[in-house]
């Protein structure tokens, strides 16, 4: 290969020089400046993929005979004359170049709209998915403990409220639906399992429970656990109880319909709430439904 003159390349198959190829090539010319080869006749190509190729081609001081024989085919199958690499080359590089950055902005924009795409869903079902994921975590639980197989729920009703109206839950609601009607309620101060998570819990008594009551204030609405508990009732009635109203909520004060957000104002509509009454015949009245309500 050191005393190589010649190297006659023409009329084969190959559409260009891999670079193996173009660095032996380079390495005998080293010892041989006289160094020619003939590469006419094979089926060229001028892409962003041989672009390397014609550069290489403009670049390199060994002679190319029969040059101005030389052609190739674009990317668009179109037939372009190779005397001048060098120029080609450039016309070369520009196209690569946008089309590189087309693809990685096509790119850029598919993730873009799948990341939106799953956010928005994420969002949507955000409820959903954290009741399935403690449902799964309960589930699991229960079944190292062997008390999955429940045929009755364990409680009549799961009473959620907000701090604030402890006195009253503690007191006249416990005192007039269990003590009074012997019906019996979990409350998450009393009867939540104290070392478990504070969602595992909420989601563990709703699920147990028959009937979910909320004691609906300004106070409710602004509490993240609170709300937490109400989505959960929500989802568990959808997914769990086939789609069975479960939710009922007990307004202590009136509230204006504007400052209901519109989840529960949807129950509001549905004629699942009750007031509490400021007269003796109506506490009457108001006691009686919830009992009707829970059993």
């Amino acid at each position: 290969m050191k005393n190589l003159n010649f190297l006659g390349l023409s009329n084969n198959r190959f559409s260009y020089l891999d670079k193996p190829a173009r660095d032996q090539l380079e390495t005998v010319f080293k010892n041989n400046k006289n160094l020619s080869i003939d590469i006419s006749g094979n089926p060229l190509k001028c892409t962003c993929d041989t672009k390397d190729f014609i550069q290489w081609m403009g670049n390199t001081k060994i002679i190319f005979n029969n040059l101005h024989f030389y052609s190739c085919r674009l990317s668009t199958d179109k037939k372009q004359n190779l005397n001048n690499p060098n120029r080609l080359y450039e016309v070369l590089q520009k196209e690569c170049v946008s089309y590189t950055s087309l693809v990685v902005g096509l790119i850029s924009l598919v993730g873009l709209f799948v990341s939106i795409l799953t956010f928005g869903l994420v969002y949507r079902h955000r409820w959903r998915i954290r009741y399935m994921y403690y449902m799964v975590k309960i589930r699991y639980f229960e079944t190292k403990q062997k008390t999955h197989e429940r045929k009755i729920y364990r409680y009549d009703a799961f009473v959620s409220y907000e701090s604030n109206d402890r006195s009253f839950v503690h007191g006249q609601f416990l005192r007039k639906l269990e003590k009074d009607a012997g019906l019996k309620l979990c409350i998450h101060q009393r009867d939540f399992l104290p070392g478990r998570d504070i969602a595992e819990n909420i989601t563990s008594a709703i699920h147990d429970s028959r009937k979910i009551v909320v004691i609906m204030s300004p106070n409710y609405l602004d509490s993240y656990w609170c709300m937490f508990e109400y989505n959960m009732a929500r989802v568990e009635s959808i997914y769990s109880r086939n789609k069975e109203n479960i939710l009922f909520l007990v307004f202590l004060q009136q509230m204006s319909p504007r400052s209901l957000p519109l989840l529960v104002l949807e129950l509001v509509q549905s004629q699942s709430y009750i007031e509490y009454p400021n007269d003796e015949y109506g506490d009457t009245v108001f006691w009686e439904k919830l009992k009707e309500v829970l059993t």
